[in-house]
């Protein structure tokens, strides 16, 4: 491994000129959160920056915030801290659960939210050096290839699925992020923030290089509201999700006024389900209805050669998680 220079930021506006300054220079600069993700991408010569501007002594970006709208959530915030916040646990369970299903009690109590949303891909092709669509190459080794946990939505070119297990879940909580660059401060909707390769087969969301993402805005969570995270693993030990839900639901009695249905795991973002949330609104959660939903649920599914499992595994996973959170108090 290549030396690396260090830079300690005080403050967001020193981050990004602390970036800004060093590209001038022609250096390539990555900013670091806990940095569990960046170490594995520089370890496995992924990356290579000759700048790591370290954001982890910024204050304030590290903490839950209640607002007259619902919750700021601080970019730098842990996993582990997110997962045991008493507000996000009370309205936001979805997240919560998402938060604490992260890989190891280890990398929880070092990771970050932000860091966690915008993880590189952990395809096995990427992540050992093979030229492909994610590393500046133009082709994707997986269509022909080793494709067992690879997209069976929204492929093409490439077929990498998005790691993050949190993002499923704010998308589901309709949240919006804030980040800030050299030219100040935008939001985007969480929904809007990621990227299908066929918009962009390099990224897998709409950062640019020079910018941070901040926070997370969360609106307050309705009355009746029940929302849960479901994940599918290949084993126990720490690992992304094969097939993943996140469900949010506002329930009026059995009757469902409104729904989000966010799949991970499955595509090269997060998978938002409309057809299964049309499915289930204004209508009494039953054992028939959430079957329909797990039916709609992998319609347009387009498996490779070795993935297909994925659609058993996705319409069980929508229907029992929709029938379990629909009969919770």
């Amino acid at each position: 491994m290549k030396t690396l220079a260090n830079t300690n930021a005080r403050d967001v506006r020193q981050a990004i000129a602390a970036s800004a300054d060093a590209r001038q220079q022609g250096r390539a600069v990555s900013f670091a959160g806990g940095g569990s993700d960046l170490l594995a991408l520089v370890k496995e010569r992924v990356v290579s920056p000759d700048v790591i501007v370290s954001l982890k002594p910024i204050q304030g970006l590290d903490r839950v915030a209640p607002q007259a709208a619902g919750l700021a959530i601080g970019g730098l915030i842990t996993l582990d801290a997110l997962s045991r916040d008493a507000a996000v646990r009370r309205d936001y369970t979805v997240l919560a659960e998402a938060a604490e299903s992260v890989a190891t009690p280890q990398i929880r109590n070092v990771g970050t939210l932000a860091g966690n949303l915008c993880q590189r891909p952990w395809c096995w092709y990427y992540r050992n050096g093979f030229e492909c669509f994610k590393a500046g190459g133009n082709q994707c080794f997986s269509v022909s290839g080793e494709n067992q946990f690879h997209a069976i939505f929204g492929g093409g070119p490439s077929y990498i699925v998005h790691p993050s297990d949190t993002a499923p879940a704010l998308i589901a909580l309709d949240a919006t992020f804030r980040i800030t660059g050299p030219s100040g401060e935008r939001s985007v909707p969480a929904a809007d923030f990621f990227v299908l390769p066929r918009q962009n087969a390099a990224a897998e969301n709409v950062l640019t290089p020079d910018e941070i993402l901040t926070s997370i805005e969360v609106p307050a969570a309705r009355a009746g509201t029940r929302s849960v995270y479901a994940k599918v693993l290949d084993r126990e030990a720490w690992t992304h999700a094969v097939v993943s839900a996140a469900v949010v639901l506002q329930m009026e009695g059995t009757v469902c006024r409104a729904a989000r249905v966010v799949l991970g795991g499955v595509a090269p973002i997060p998978w938002r389900l409309p057809e299964v949330e049309r499915v289930l609104v204004g209508q009494p959660i039953t054992g028939e209805t959430a079957a329909r939903a797990g039916e709609v649920a992998i319609a347009g599914a387009r498996p490779l050669a070795k993935n297909a499992y994925k659609l058993p595994l996705t319409k069980n996973l929508v229907r029992r998680t929709v029938l379990d959170l629909s009969r919770r108090a």
